[in-house]
């Protein structure tokens, strides 16, 4: 960074990731600059505040962060508690973004649109190490304004891009149409968005443990309601994977989880639909009709989508990406996460060397670094940004010296690609302070997914 030192470092997402980067970047005496498409830090989990995350807060916390924290006078939770999204904006992101070091630096409702090299496009190499890059910003109220910073990093996740529902990777026929009629990846059911469900015929598409979560919560909803019809579509020719091993499972919460599922299905609360691959969507008057590649059609009010998520590459095309054709990860990360192999308990700490790309001084962490790899824990993210942090201050030893100590049980596990997709444990209390190996106790709490939004392979779906 030194040719461009006088630029600060721009920081793409007010996430937890984000702001730990932020964090990160100003104790390495670096200058951040934090632009985050949402009203205020945390926007995406803003949106499933209703949700309790698997781990607990010890590893939701990042230590630079926490240092700007102590020194606001902030109070830690209880660290062996399991918080709710909600809690995780309330009680951390909210008094961290408020700190005057983040607070100072930070721009909402401030969209990133664009990141390039000044004054040249991908296709000019002479002197683009050394040329500052530009951010282009759509600010609140449609300005549009060219931000000239040193060096991007871009930890703006996956929520606002979720998998369609169609097969092969592409909208169903009539998908786009149909949006009016397809909700939130995860809908707060019982809750917020409860007169959207209730009594109505609800689809839930998709084969992970947020799929599971929705329609237990649904099975609940219609126990209230009993005008409503759960309808559950799967690509696959059954749902064992997601039922998993009953009582025979190696994670307890997740097996009794896929236990009460299979009973609402067996039960004929849940209509299970399987081999039922979206190729169209007719949107009518007063439903929407679902056609499945082999002909067959089912009638729904209301759509649930728990697909999965990918980046968004488009606002990246001026830059020079080394990608991994999979998974779309930094090249060197991708086969360490890829999904058909390794779960986010076998993927080995990484940081600056492995996000590296062909730009000089352009990192991707965070959930967006995972790609469509779907078992990404914060705890990672907080370890890449210390990392990336490090490289841009000059300090290499620093940057290549990455460790990550994660749970030894409850939260991830051996099995590819699922294992992170487990409920969260409850106890006897019921104060949501859940104690740590979250997965012990013998009740899951029946909402929640991991840390990091994990929702399993879309392929699978």
């Amino acid at each position: 960074m030194d040719p461009v030192n006088n630029f600060p470092v721009a920081v793409i997402g007010a996430g937890p990731v984000g702001l730990a980067t932020a964090a990160h970047l100003l104790e390495r005496g670096l200058e951040p600059l934090i632009f985050e498409a949402g009203p205020t830090a945390g926007s995406a989990i803003e949106q499933w505040r209703h949700i309790r995350l698997f781990s607990p807060w010890r590893f939701n916390l990042d230590a630079a962060a926490l240092r700007l924290l102590e020194g606001a006078g902030w109070v830690a939770p209880r660290l062996t508690a399991l918080p709710y999204g909600g809690e995780l904006i309330d009680n951390y992101l909210a008094p961290l973004a408020a700190t005057p070091e983040i607070s100072s630096r930070l721009q909402t409702s401030a969209r990133v649109i664009a990141v390039t090299r000044q004054g040249m496009d991908k296709t000019h190499v002479r002197d683009r190490e050394t040329t500052p890059f530009t951010v282009r910003v759509e600010h609140d109220g449609g300005e549009v304004r060219d931000h000239t910073v040193a060096a991007v990093i871009d930890a703006s996740g996956t929520w606002s891009t979720r998998n369609p529902l169609g097969t092969s990777g592409l909208p169903a026929i009539g998908e786009d149409t149909a949006a009016a009629r397809i909700s939130s990846p995860l809908p707060d059911v019982t809750g917020r968005d409860r007169a959207t469900f209730a009594n109505r015929r609800v689809l839930v598409v998709g084969a992970g443990h947020s799929a599971a979560n929705t329609l237990i919560n649904l099975a609940d909803l219609a126990k209230e309601e009993p005008g409503t019809t759960i309808l559950w579509a799967v690509r696959g020719a059954s749902a064992e994977k997601v039922y998993g091993g009953g009582e025979a499972d190696g994670l307890p919460a997740r097996g009794q989880l896929g236990a009460r599922l299979r009973r609402l299905v067996e039960a004929g609360t849940i209509e299970l639909r399987t081999g039922f691959g979206i190729s169209s969507l007719k949107t009518l008057e007063t439903h929407v009709s679902v056609e499945a590649a082999d002909g067959r059609t089912l009638d729904a009010d209301v759509i649930i989508p728990c697909t999965g998520f990918r980046p968004d590459l488009d606002i990246l095309r001026e830059l020079r990406l080394n990608l991994d054709p999979a998974v779309e990860a930094p090249v060197e990360l991708g086969p360490l996460i890829d999904p058909e192999f390794h779960s986010c308990g076998t993927v080995q700490p990484h940081g600056a060397k492995l996000l590296a790309h062909p730009e000089k001084d352009f990192y991707i962490v965070g959930m967006k670094s995972y790609g469509r790899a779907p078992t990404f824990l914060l705890a990672t993210g907080y370890e890449q940004v210390r990392s990336v942090a490090a490289a841009l201050s000059g300090d290499q030893a620093a940057a290549d010296t990455v460790h990550l100590e994660l749970p030894e049980t409850g939260v991830c596990s051996t099995d590819a690609g699922t294992s992170c997709d487990v409920p969260a444990a409850s106890t006897a209390d019921t104060d949501g302070s859940a104690e740590s190996g979250c997965c012990a106790a013998p009740e899951p709490v029946l909402v929640g997914f991991p840390t990091g939004l994990a929702h399993g392979r879309s392929g699978e779906h």
